[in-house]
């Protein structure tokens, strides 16, 4: 734990760190410390790369290649579907929640608007988070308790999601953070969850982009409460399956 726990602090350090050192060059090139997405996404970038770095120098995190080369094209393929069937079942929990405050409205917005966002959010998240809280945090968890797997798991979920910092996020980033958790306990590799959350991340970027609406309600994109409940059923017809096939595939 204690090992979990210094990955963790070193990943919020370096976050801050990129932040505020990107804010302060920005200010002295350019004249004005105001928030710009431009700033946002390159003190993102910026914080992805050294964080990358930083755990992979230290050995915190392994990257192999033993699994790619195991050919295993099946459970990729079934993350993909198993992501997009999460999509609308998630929305739809979070909808039937008690209302959380979204404290990092206004920066998505400027991120998921601009072009450039797609590589902080869609590309470069996915790996970085993998990297950190399954190839770093989840590994070290294991390590210590591999009798009580789930245990590693639940709390690896728990702090990807509270690190994300935002209340609205905190209940779909700890249900992922279970299954992403699952995905690198079956296989011992990251590449299963950087594919699924690649694509829960794209696809975010895109609906967002198709309907800029902050927190838009299912209906909106649906039309009405009738086809929301189709959505929700085809996707639970995706998702189900797509577990399954994941349990008997993974290794």
């Amino acid at each position: 734990m204690k090992n979990a726990l210094i990955y963790l602090m070193v990943f919020i350090a370096i976050q801050i760190g990129a932040t505020s050192g990107v804010r302060v060059l920005w200010q002295l090139t350019s004249g004005t410390g105001d928030l710009t997405a431009m700033m946002i996404i390159v003190a993102s970038v910026v914080f992805s790369l050294v964080t990358m770095t930083v755990f992979l120098l230290a050995r915190w995190a392994e990257v192999s290649r033993n699994y790619v080369r195991s050919q295993p094209w099946d459970v990729l393929f079934w993350c993909v579907v198993a992501a997009l069937g999460a999509i609308v079942p998630s929305a739809w929990l979070q909808e039937h929640m008690p209302e959380l405050p979204n404290l990092l409205d206004v920066q998505m917005d400027m991120v998921l608007r601009e072009r450039w966002g797609y590589v902080a959010v869609g590309l470069l998240a996915p790996l970085v988070e993998e990297l950190v809280f399954r190839g770093a945090i989840l590994r070290a968890l294991l390590g210590q308790w591999k009798s009580r797997p789930w245990m590693c798991i639940t709390v690896s979920a728990l702090l990807f999601s509270l690190v994300h910092g935002n209340p609205v996020q905190m209940p779909h980033a700890f249900i992922i953070g279970l299954l992403l958790g699952w995905l690198y306990f079956r296989t011992g590799s990251i590449v299963p969850g950087v594919v699924y959350h690649w694509v829960n991340n794209t696809v975010a970027y895109v609906m967002y982009n198709l309907i800029p609406v902050a927190d838009a309600p299912l209906v909106t994109y649906f039309g009405t409460d009738t086809r929301v409940m189709l959505a929700l059923l085809c996707s639970l017809c995706m998702l189900i399956p797509a577990l399954f096939q994941l349990d008997r595939r993974m290794r």
